[in-house]
């Protein structure tokens, strides 16, 4: 597949460095960019990339995200075979893969934790995926304890029915999907030392400033992991990434816009960048449920008063591709033909005054430090709203906590980065109004017309037909606007040059397979 290919920017030093031979040995000091903490240490809990940074040390997935190829592969299943109508798939399960208290995962292990994901007083983020197999959404309602479309065929053979017609290996790669020990994980003192089926088991989490994890011998993969152990600090600033990576206290660090330039400039830091265009949609979500944000005239007003052009070039440094829809560049529905909001605040004076509010109005707006869709952001569009009559008021959120306001629906308007692929059909699901604000309608976006697109696209049995409806879904969301579309995200990660094994994960640079890294014998952590 070609899907991502055009996104991806890897520098010849970087594939130079990656021939080299694999070295066992070290630690690797990894570093999650997104806050200053971590949610929780139960993966299903968070729906923020900052949790599934460590997520993808400690557990494993029936899927993982192939890096390379720009799609999912079997992680923890040696094979798949699908029905001739394409909604059964029958899974022939690893009987090699080990819990880290050496118990063999098995069919009922899976089943548990997909289970556990639909308890509908939990509110997991990973309940949308997992809606996508028949029967899910009776357990989530609680007319149902069990999901009816998963079924045990023996302890290694598991049967997986679908709802409608889509690739699993999209729904089940990402850590608020792990699969947990369904006995184990039973007992109140779990989390605080959880065990998965990652190549790297816990050691310990010292809240705001570093999970640790050593290697596991007998992970599944022979040879891997590679590095002894593994240190994630949770490290929110970019000005306090940029001093420790300068330092040599870190191997990794996600740049921020200015920090990107900078480096960018640098003979030696230029060449360690990996850039690669997400699939992410920065955005600021509008509540209907604050009256001027149920009017579609004052959300395209939104739009049209932002310059949005502006500010990717200004503040983000053109570390950004402007956002047209919901959709990004680099997924298969996305409209090549389709254009931005124009910036044009006499157009939207008109539709406000069209929708009642000739004077303007004021909304509250939470926003996190982030300097690429955080406060600085928000600074910058305040005196672009003001001069069509809206007032902005800046309630700043830890980035940790941000995921949780958003989720019980605790704002007027928030700005987020959120995922928007690969996968289109899961993605628009996001705003079909039976898909809960906990799951991903954080807008609580509700429209018969793009429920019907959606409907169809989900019956369609044609690839093509049901690209065409997802791009008319795409298109109409771009029209009703229940979000500011800003940017998607072209994410840069620096790398020391003792660093091997990276990957341009379009689905999140930041989540690397942790078992293919290795330092060699520079890295001041190779002992």
């Amino acid at each position: 597949m070609k899907r991502f290919a055009f996104a991806t920017a890897l520098t010849l030093a970087a594939f130079a460095a990656q021939a080299q031979e694999p070295r066992h040995g070290g630690t690797i000091r990894f570093t999650a960019p997104y806050g200053a903490s971590f949610v929780s240490n139960d993966s299903h809990v968070s729906n923020q990339i900052q949790d599934e940074i460590y997520g993808y040390a400690l557990h494993g997935m029936l899927y993982r995200w192939d890096a390379s190829a720009g799609k999912p592969a079997l992680e923890l299943a040696k094979s798949v075979s699908v029905s001739p109508d394409g909604l059964v798939y029958t899974f022939k399960l690893r009987d090699d893969a080990l819990f880290h208290n050496g118990r063999k995962m098995t069919a009922d292990d899976i089943i548990w934790s997909y289970n556990r994901i639909m308890d509908g007083s939990k509110n997991y983020p990973g309940a949308r995926y997992v809606a996508r197999i028949k029967g899910a959404t009776a357990v989530q309602k609680g007319e149902a304890k069990e999901i009816s479309g998963l079924k045990k065929i023996d302890d290694f053979t598991l049967e997986m029915t679908l709802t409608d017609k889509t690739d699993p290996g999209f729904l089940f790669y990402s850590a608020n999907t792990a699969i947990l020990p369904a006995k184990e994980a039973q007992d109140p003192n779990f989390f605080n030392k959880p065990i998965g089926l990652g190549p790297f088991k816990f050691v310990e989490h010292v809240p705001g400033s570093r999970m640790a994890f050593e290697k596991w011998e007998k992970y599944y993969k022979t040879g891997r992991p590679y590095a002894d152990k593994l240190v994630i600090v949770p490290m929110g600033e970019a000005a306090a990434r940029d001093v420790a990576f300068r330092n040599k206290e870190i191997d990794v660090s996600i740049l921020g816009s200015s920090q990107y330039v900078a480096y960018k400039a640098d003979a030696n830091l230029s060449k360690g960048l990996l850039e690669v265009a997400e699939v992410f949609t920065r955005n600021m979500g509008m509540n209907p449920e604050f009256k001027p944000f149920s009017d579609k005239r004052v959300r395209q007003a939104i739009n049209y008063a932002i310059d949005s052009d502006l500010i990717i070039k200004r503040l983000v440094r053109d570390k950004a591709y402007r956002a047209v829809s919901w959709l990004p560049l680099s997924v298969p529905a996305f409209d090549k033909d389709a254009k931005p909001y124009a910036y044009d605040p006499e157009k939207a004076k008109k539709l406000l005054v069209e929708a009642g509010y000739p004077d303007g109005f004021e909304f509250e707006w939470t926003a996190t430090p982030n300097e690429s869709w955080g406060i600085p952001i928000v600074e910058a569009t305040i005196p672009m709203l003001a001069k069509v009559g809206i007032k902005v008021k800046v309630k700043p959120v830890e980035t940790s906590a941000l995921g949780g306001v958003v989720a019980k629906g605790d704002f007027q308007a928030y700005i987020w980065s959120n995922t928007s692929g690969p996968d289109a059909l899961t993605q628009l699901k996001c705003f079909y109004s039976a898909t809960p604000r906990s799951s991903c309608n954080y807008t609580a976006f509700k429209n018969p017309a793009y429920d019907k697109l959606i409907d169809a696209a989900s019956a369609e049995t044609d690839a093509a037909k049901q690209l065409d409806i997802l791009k008319k879904a795409n298109a109409m969301l771009q029209d009703e606007a229940p979000v500011w579309f800003f940017n998607y995200n072209k994410a840069v990660l620096a790398y020391q040059p003792w660093l091997h094994g990276l990957q341009p994960n379009a689905t999140e640079l930041a989540l690397q397979r942790y078992e293919d890294l290795w330092v060699d014998a520079s890295s001041p952590a190779a002992k």
